[in-house]
């Protein structure tokens, strides 16, 4: 979602809520309860677990790129260190092989960083939806009629992030 409309949905999530809030005002019945989505991507186990998975799913090519850029690090330092006394043909060649494995590795890294921020996502949709069923059930359960995964400040009194916590934990 793009910034521009994400606020615009924030907003209007903001002025529906104030509606309805000068209408509770009028419906004494009414209950909203919170979520902080925050603290299930931390808490819950089952994010727990997405991360454990994706640390072991990377491990071996974040080593890899590690090594790559150690590597061009000291392959780096040699060359400063040999620089002055290397002929000219010699030392452009090294520079030019330097700068090619400079971009060799920043593509990697960025690879890297763009599978492992996809595989994230992927995985912290699985739990947001989990924690959404659990939600509706909580919701329904206790009678709520609305329930804000995003504020900017909220009364602890309509926090329920501890029994979807606890309802996805308790979920198998």
């Amino acid at each position: 979602m793009k910034p521009f409309s994400r606020r615009f949905t924030r907003l209007l999530a903001v002025g529906s809520v104030a509606s309805l809030l000068a209408v509770g005002a009028i419906a004494q019945d009414f209950r909203i309860g919170f979520v902080n989505t925050d603290r299930v991507f931390r808490e819950a186990n089952l994010a727990k677990t997405a991360q454990v998975k994706l640390e072991q799913e990377f491990a071996k090519r974040e080593k890899e790129i590690q090594s790559i850029g150690a590597q061009l690090k000291s392959a780096s330092e040699k060359f400063e260190r040999e620089a002055p006394t290397l002929p000219e043909s010699q030392r452009v060649a090294r520079q030019r092989q330097l700068v090619e494995q400079d971009r060799d590795f920043q593509r990697k890294q960025r690879e890297f960083q763009e599978d492992l921020n996809l595989r994230k996502n992927e995985e912290l949709q699985q739990v947001l939806e989990r924690a959404n069923r659990i939600i509706k059930q909580v919701a329904e359960a206790e009678k709520y009629d609305l329930i804000i995964q995003e504020a900017v400040y909220i009364n602890p009194k309509h926090d329920i992030t501890d029994k979807v916590l606890s309802g996805l934990n308790n979920a198998k």
